[in-house]
């Protein structure tokens, strides 16, 4: 189980659902979980490029 290949993220092309079925295909996680990774993860980046704004 490793991260995501350049060929994986040229697949998924910024489409959210595919994203998450590849995160479910590569780690075995339920479609709630991938879900909630990638909501957690883009938040993180919302706060590092724009800063707390809550």
């Amino acid at each position: 189980m490793g991260r995501l290949t350049d060929d994986d993220l040229d697949r998924i092309d910024g489409a959210r659902g595919k994203l998450a079925g590849a995160l479910q295909e590569r780690y075995g996680w339920a479609r709630e979980q991938a879900e909630r990774e990638i909501k957690k993860r883009c938040e993180q980046n919302d706060a590092e490029r724009f800063g707390d704004r809550t």
